[in-house]
């Protein structure tokens, strides 16, 4: 009997999913991330999941995917540009999905931007998206970076949502409250959040999303970095 996924918080957006038959890496920013769980040098990755190309979520991605083989799965353009540095990928659409040998994934809608500081020229790269992961009977919703939209309620709709990661910072992306909507509208079982009290601009108190999720039956899981749940 399968004893699950576990669901490894390393910081900021980051997170290892263990399955029956692969780690599943996401948004890997470790160096120069003052509260990641572990380094890029000794993360292990089958395949590596990346929202959109700015640092703080594409950060690691092509350096771990050398030193392990993983697969970068990535939106189009993204996936193009870790490749010509020689990593392994597999390009996707937004909408689009492609089964795997640990399940499916399926690229959302993410309402954000996506770039890439090359020689202090910002460049855009991409379309950021989110991901639906589907594993070992048990479907994560990771959303990325984005503003509360209701495409999550088609979301919800179509999905029986497990878990849900959700960005809760401010600023860039949702604030607490905006991300409770999400988990209502979603109608995820349970929650983490992600993308805040890495840097002063997303300082949030996590108490509050909890809160305000409970209240529409959802279970939040507060992780510190390094913590694991199993679903």
């Amino acid at each position: 009997m399968s004893r699950g996924i576990s669901v490894q918080y390393l910081g900021h957006s980051c997170f290892l999913l263990t399955t029956a038959k692969a780690k599943i890496l996401l948004d890997p920013f470790l160096t120069g991330n003052p509260r990641a769980a572990t380094t890029a040098e000794k993360v292990p990755a089958d395949f590596i999941l990346v929202s959109h190309a700015h640092g703080d979520h594409y950060g690691d991605a092509v350096a771990i995917a050398k030193r392990t083989g993983a697969t970068i799965v990535a939106p189009y353009e993204l996936a193009l540009h870790a490749g010509a540095q020689g990593a392994k990928v597999h390009p996707m659409g937004c909408g689009g999905g492609k089964d795997f040998p640990f399940g499916r994934v399926q690229l959302t809608v993410a309402h954000h931007s996506s770039s890439v500081d090359e020689g202090g020229k910002v460049i855009s790269v991409a379309n950021p998206v989110g991901f639906l992961i589907r594993a070992d009977g048990k479907t994560i919703y990771f959303a990325g970076d984005t503003a509360l939209t209701m495409d999550m309620d088609l979301l919800g709709r179509r999905n029986p949502i497990d878990l849900a990661l959700l960005p809760i910072g401010d600023n860039f992306t949702m604030g607490p409250s905006d991300a409770a909507e999400a988990v209502r509208l979603l109608k995820a079982k349970r929650a983490v959040p992600m993308h805040y009290n890495t840097f002063d601009l997303i300082e949030v108190d996590p108490a509050i999303f909890k809160k305000e999720s409970e209240k529409h039956g959802c279970q939040v899981d507060v992780l510190k970095s390094g913590e694991c749940i199993e679903i």
